[in-house]
């Protein structure tokens, strides 16, 4: 599925003062099983961004169309947030079935579906615990299987790593890009981390200050499978200086109404 975000922007009203434009017009397309990350300075719109392309938040102008979506337009998509959101009084096995029974998936194949997807994420033999019984990168997991379970045409990650240990963020990272190429999934991607964004992303978009736009799209050269070696190539060096210079606004000029 191809997502095009077309001239969105979002402003927000206030009955005793001015408008606040949160986010300016703002054009981009995520390809079928590309990875986009999304970065720019705190305040940018990044998360307003992505609550439009999930459909949770209405844009002030502009839209976001589907391509190979269903007839009504819509796509399923799947949101795994920064504070992940997971029912405490569900097993890890219930929290990965919970949307399967919304879409009325069987029981059987809900079972089966759910322990698939823990297995993948490296949580097999873990179904029975709860939430409170894992380490914060267990329940990235958890949270990227409930995720996945739903077979989203387009996956959306809100800082999802930002509450984590320096050591645990680094093997999630590793996590996610292996997931990312088993399932070839498309995602967009926030991170106020730049090697992250660099380590995981075919594609790094980088906004300006509020209000954001798109100041440069800059695309990741670095070969598949990625790991943690790579963070010392001269390359991957070079893309986080890039990028790092563009989010404090040095080199390049921001699109404001381009495409």
């Amino acid at each position: 599925m191809r997502t095009v975000v077309e001239g969105v922007s979002k402003a927000y009203d206030h009955p005793k003062g001015p408008q606040t434009q949160a986010l300016g017009r703002v054009d981009f397309a995520i390809e079928e099983g590309e990875f986009v990350a999304l970065v720019g300075p705190s305040g940018c719109g990044k998360s307003t961004l992505l609550n439009i392309v999930a459909g949770l938040l209405a844009p002030s102008t502009g839209r976001v169309r589907f391509h190979g979506a269903s007839l009504n337009g819509r796509p399923r998509t799947a949101v795994v947030f920064q504070d992940l959101a997971l029912f405490p009084w569900r097993s890890v096995e219930g929290n990965v079935r919970y949307g399967l029974e919304e879409l009325g998936v069987a029981r059987r194949d809900r079972r089966r579906r759910a322990r698939e997807w823990l297995a993948l994420v490296g949580l097999e033999g873990f179904e029975a615990h709860y939430p409170h019984q894992l380490s914060g990168g267990m329940k990235q997991r958890a949270a990227i299987a409930r995720a996945l379970a739903v077979d989203p045409g387009l996956l959306l990650m809100d800082e999802p790593f930002s509450a984590l240990d320096a050591q645990t963020r680094m093997d999630m990272q590793l996590e996610l890009s292996r997931i990312y190429e088993a399932t070839a999934k498309s995602v967009l991607y926030i991170t106020h981390y730049i090697p992250e964004a660099v380590f995981l992303a075919d594609r790094v978009i980088v906004l300006t200050g509020r209000p954001g736009v798109i100041r440069e799209k800059v695309r990741v050269d670095l070969p598949r499978p990625r790991e943690e070696r790579i963070k010392v190539e001269p390359r991957y060096v070079e893309y986080l200086e890039r990028i790092w210079g563009l989010v404090r606004g040095v080199g390049g000029a921001a699109e404001g109404t381009g495409s």
